[in-house]
């Protein structure tokens, strides 16, 4: 197929879309959108690629098929309606949403490269190996490993105060009472096992979440750091079965180094303000996203 054409998805990852900007091979899985000759002089590639997020999503509407097998016909899809306004017309659409694309693009790249940081810094402040009165312990030397207690689904909330952590990082949903304190560091165990997060409110662990009990010698949110740091270990450990499944004894068993609490105060003050930037780059790309897609929606309906 020829450059400037628009790829679909119309099986499988049904109404993903690009413009591929060279010569290319595709398989059956894809529906090749090409301008015709004689309509290249009417019809933008790029007007065309931004108009693809209404195809992609007819695509998904429209899918014919049953079990493992689904897919778009191709004739319905040859009788999508686009609107073709004059190409001075395009020419300003394209340039207004270029102009919102390269600002998003910018603020994806300004991400990577913070957490690219973030992570560099984040391993040489947690790198303590030969410090003076900096000692290695193992975790559950220094602190409780707590199991959760269980809790029934039907006794939660879709909205609530306090969340409930069981297999994933995302709320089960919300409880009326917790069961540990805000700034608490736990592991989950069974699911999404190795997965470590940090509650900055109150919060219910169920019994598929290991929570670390901290002496007030030892900072939970320093230990957080620790633990993701060692991350890619206690995945490595998780026992694979039908529900992944992680013992909080590895978890005890990791080695992390204790600095007085002055250090590892500053060592959790510099990775917060690491963190609070790239959540503050987050807030602006959804942000940004959101209003891509409102003027996207705007200047592509001539109704």
């Amino acid at each position: 197929f020829p450059k400037d054409s628009i790829i679909v998805s119309t099986t499988a990852t049904i109404g993903e879309y690009a413009l591929i900007k060279s010569d290319f091979l595709c398989n059956q899985q894809i529906t090749c959108l090409t301008i015709k000759t004689d309509l290249k002089e009417q019809l933008l590639p790029k007007y065309l690629y931004y108009l693809s997020d209404r195809i992609g999503k007819w695509c998904k509407k429209n899918v014919n098929g049953g079990g493992s097998l689904l897919i778009v016909s191709t004739s319905k899809l040859n009788n999508f309606l686009i609107p073709i306004p004059s190409i001075e017309e395009q020419t300003r659409i394209v340039g207004i949403l270029d102009t919102f694309t390269a600002s998003i693009d910018n603020l994806k790249e300004q991400i990577v490269q913070r957490r690219k940081q973030y992570e560099y810094y984040r391993d040489q402040l947690l790198d303590l190996e030969g410090k003076e009165g900096v000692e290695m312990k193992k975790l559950g030397e220094v602190c409780e490993m707590e199991r959760g207690v269980r809790v029934v689904k039907k006794d939660l909330q879709e909205e609530g105060v306090i969340p409930v952590y069981q297999n994933s990082l995302t709320p089960l949903g919300y409880y009326e009472k917790s069961n540990y304190p805000k700034n608490t560091t736990f592991v989950i165990c069974a699911g999404a096992a190795g997965e470590v997060g940090y509650s900055k409110v109150d919060f219910w662990a169920a019994d598929d979440c290991t929570c670390i009990v901290c002496p007030i010698s030892i900072s939970s949110r320093y230990v957080y750091y620790h633990l993701m740091v060692k991350q890619h270990l206690l995945k490595a450990q998780v026992r694979k079965a039908s529900v992944p499944r992680l013992s909080k004894d590895v978890i005890a068993k990791q080695q992390v180094f204790i600095p007085s609490l002055q250090e590892q105060q500053r060592i959790v003050s510099i990775l917060d303000t690491f963190e609070a930037s790239i959540q503050n780059l987050e807030a602006q790309l959804s942000q940004r996203e959101k209003q891509y897609e409102y003027y996207r929606n705007k200047l592509l309906t001539f109704e």
